[in-house]
């Protein structure tokens, strides 16, 4: 069985996040370190290069495969903030229509800056999310 590619690796999320080129992306990626670490009452870990996390969830599917994942996360690329576990948790989709501008896809959920968002929504939609499945694991 193949192991992840995305791991857990050891690096500082605060460094990689004081380090963000973009001035907003960086001051965006700040308000998530305190946010996330809030909700899910964890320390940020980096998985892989570019995605901070917060908790650990593990899923095994039906093939067999299993592996650790961020219950929670973010990375902060060129295009938009990527956020991570956030968009499939119960009513997720009346906070989301709530949310503001932003897009979905694949689990993910993408915003520009964390300006063009209602952050009550954004912090319902984790802390949803960490109920379901962070503190009832």
């Amino acid at each position: 069985m193949t192991e992840n590619k995305t791991q857990v690796t050891g690096a500082s999320a605060d460094e990689f996040v004081a380090g963000v080129e973009h001035p907003v992306r960086r001051q965006d990626g700040l308000r998530l370190l305190d946010l996330m670490a809030e909700l899910t009452g964890e320390g940020p870990e980096m998985w892989g290069p570019t995605i901070v996390g917060f908790g650990r969830v593990h899923y095994k599917y039906a093939t067999g495969r299993e592996g650790d994942m961020p219950a929670v996360g973010f990375s902060p690329r060129k295009a938009s903030l990527s956020l991570y576990g956030l968009t499939i948790a119960p009513e997720s989709a009346e906070l989301l229509a709530r949310l503001g501008k932003h897009k979905t896809g694949s689990g993910c959920l993408y915003v520009n800056k964390l300006a063009d968002v209602d952050e009550a929504a954004l912090i319902r939609l984790g802390y949803r999310y960490c109920t379901t499945v962070i503190h009832q694991a």
